[in-house]
């Protein structure tokens, strides 16, 4: 199958989960909202390019912010990220890693601490933009704080399911 074809499915995907399955949950509406949406720019293959990287990510968020209805909120978010991508990437991996061609980055790829690094520190990154944005509207820094770390905590875990269920195909390291 096709990377753009493979990759458009997977929005697909991401944004029904995100909006029809996890936006729809009431009680953990108030503190928590997971977000899995932004998986999609994370598992894009190594060799996208920082511009078109921007360009998706900028996609993906108006996508998001038209569903969501966060004008522009989902948009600066998933830039961030999508800004940040290459740098965590070359921090936690070989030059070379860079040069793998269509690979993504996943489990058998980069290795499980790496991999697992990678995803931490950019949900801490979405999730910490997307919140303070929110939290200046709110005010309330305790509510901040619990926020992130409730949010954090659950999109890791969605992100081990989703991990599980979804058959990615990647060349062991």
């Amino acid at each position: 199958m096709s990377i753009v074809i493979k990759s458009v499915l997977r929005l697909i995907i991401f944004l029904f989960i995100q909006i029809f399955i996890l936006n729809r949950i009431p009680p953990l509406h108030q503190l928590v909202v997971p977000y899995v949406y932004f998986l999609f720019l994370l598992w894009l293959p190594f060799r996208v390019k920082p511009l078109v990287l921007l360009y998706v990510g900028f996609g993906v968020g108006l996508i998001s912010d038209m569903f969501f209805k966060t004008p522009g909120l989902h948009l600066a978010a998933c830039v961030l990220v999508a800004y940040m991508r290459p740098f965590i990437i070359n921090l936690l991996l070989p030059k070379e890693a860079t040069e793998w061609g269509n690979q993504e980055p996943a489990k058998k790829t980069m290795g499980s601490v790496p991999y697992w690094t990678y995803l931490v520190i950019m949900t801490l990154i979405h999730h910490f933009y997307l919140i303070l944005m929110e939290w200046l509207q709110f005010g309330s820094f305790l509510y901040f704080i619990g926020k992130l770390i409730a949010t954090t905590v659950l999109s890791l875990a969605l992100f081990q399911l989703i991990d599980l269920f979804m058959n990615r195909n990647s060349k062991a390291r």
